[in-house]
């Protein structure tokens, strides 16, 4: 059928029907031939393939779309994940720009800030690798001092065994600390590099905007 017959047999059908109230409500769907159906219901095999719902002079009220499929959902679920994760990244850059700009006005601010930082771990790690020689060196009291029993035929006592033990594991625990210092440094320099590259975009778009205003004044 031509779109002209669909059309007439539309009219035809609201001419026959005088009795429907004003709030009937016909339907315009496709069956499984693909022909275009208008009738007073949408078979319920048919609704997943999306509908049009008519008023009594054949204007379209409401478009109800096909289910999508489950290719188009997983699609759709993408794109959302997407849109959300940009979003959130340019939420991320702007109070990224913000923070910079009120703490630093230059690029030597910057660096001046990372050299204080640095200065402060460095001084705690030289503190860490203090208490560690101090450390070694009590181990190395006690162990004498046992070995001195030992040869004298004596019995080490327990206490000094103890100590050894207690000392060699704040030795580990101390060195594990230098270590995390030592790391912390190289995030701190990165986390600063960062800064300054971020800082140096900032200027460059303030400059340009500044430049592009004159222009316009001019």
């Amino acid at each position: 059928m031509t779109r002209f017959a669909y059309t007439l047999l539309f009219l035809l059908t609201c001419c026959l029907a005088p009795a429907l109230s004003a709030e009937d409500y016909l339907y315009r769907d496709e069956n499984d031939q693909g022909v275009t159906v208008i009738d007073y219901t949408v078979p319920p095999q048919f609704v997943h393939k999306g509908y049009e719902v008519l008023n009594r002079d054949g204007t379209v009220e409401r478009v109800v779309d096909r289910a999508l499929t489950e290719e188009e959902k997983a699609n759709r679920s993408s794109d959302e994940y997407r849109r959300q994760a940009e979003k959130a990244e340019a939420e991320r850059l702007r109070e990224w720009d913000e923070s910079l700009l009120l703490r630093y006005s230059s690029i030597e601010d910057i660096e001046a800030a990372r050299d204080r930082a640095l200065s402060e771990l460095r001084i705690r790690i030289s503190i860490l690798r203090s208490n560690v020689r101090s450390l070694k060196q009590q181990v190395e009291n006690n162990q004498s001092k046992a070995a001195d029993i030992e040869r004298s035929g004596g019995t080490v006592p327990v206490e000094i065994v103890a100590a050894i033990d207690t000392l060699q594991s704040e030795i580990v625990e101390t060195e594990r600390s230098i270590d995390e210092r030592l790391n912390e440094v190289s995030v701190v320099e990165q986390g600063f590099e960062r800064d300054m590259d971020r800082f140096e975009l900032l200027l460059d778009k303030v400059e340009l905007r500044k430049r592009y205003s004159r222009a316009d004044q001019n």
